[in-house]
């Protein structure tokens, strides 16, 4: 991917497409057939459209530098909040008929304690996804390593952030949210959600490599034939 503006603006909507959708997506929750602690492990549909967000924070942080993809995390908060306003007034419009209303609600009504979960989950594992990304990066190019290695960054950087997002998500909306982090009887449901959710993530995050790779080869190849310049 050349480094243009048009080309930032393209990922920034990507970016913000996946970050408004996830959340319009997640009350559909899937099953994963799998069995953790006695509880069967479902996942929101989200997870599908949200790992786009961490991919696209690292094309631009590759590609562009840590300030702007830390631009677009503020903005894509910004994007997030205001779809929220938008859905719930929606909400509160008269609707044509009640069986209309109770399916808007049911797919889009928002929970506050759901939405302070989900604004807390985004706004902290996304800034630490930047942080990180970064950090690693910086910590080996310096030591003459190069773009070569970037899996690692991208790696560390969204499997970290996945993680840190769940927990914060899942313990919100519903270990508090829904009490389950007060019932023993619903700790392993809990402590399942979490685990099942955050090993999906993790597929994720390993299978978006190549898209990482293949998106960044340009700004690879361009920092390739400057050190060889600079060498010579």
């Amino acid at each position: 991917m050349q480094k243009t503006d048009r080309n930032l603006m393209l990922c920034g909507m990507v970016f913000a497409i996946a970050l408004v959708v996830s959340n319009m997506v997640a009350a559909k929750t899937i099953m994963t057939g799998v069995t953790l602690f006695g509880t069967a492990v479902v996942v929101p549909s989200a997870v599908i459209c949200y790992f786009l967000t961490f991919l696209m924070t690292d094309v631009v942080g590759e590609i562009w530098g840590r300030r702007e993809a830390q631009l677009i995390v503020k903005w894509g908060f910004v994007c997030q909040v205001i779809a929220c306003c938008l859905i719930a007034v929606a909400q509160m419009l008269p609707a044509a008929s009640a069986e209309m209303q109770g399916a808007y609600e049911m797919l889009l009504g928002q929970n506050v304690v759901f939405v302070i979960a989900s604004l807390l989950a985004y706004l902290t594992s996304q800034s630490w996804d930047v942080f990180v990304f970064h950090k690693i990066r910086n910590f080996f190019l310096a030591r003459g390593k190069s773009t070569a290695w970037r899996w690692v960054w991208n790696n560390a950087s969204t499997m970290s952030s996945q993680a840190i997002d769940t927990v914060i998500y899942i313990t919100i909306a519903f270990g508090i949210g829904m009490g389950w982090a007060f019932d023993a009887a619903m700790l392993p449901t809990l402590l399942a959600m979490m685990v099942g959710q955050y090993v999906c993530k993790f597929i994720l995050a390993a299978l978006d490599t190549p898209v990482f790779y293949l998106l960044t080869r340009k700004g690879a190849e361009r920092e390739l034939v400057a050190a060889e310049e600079q060498a010579a």
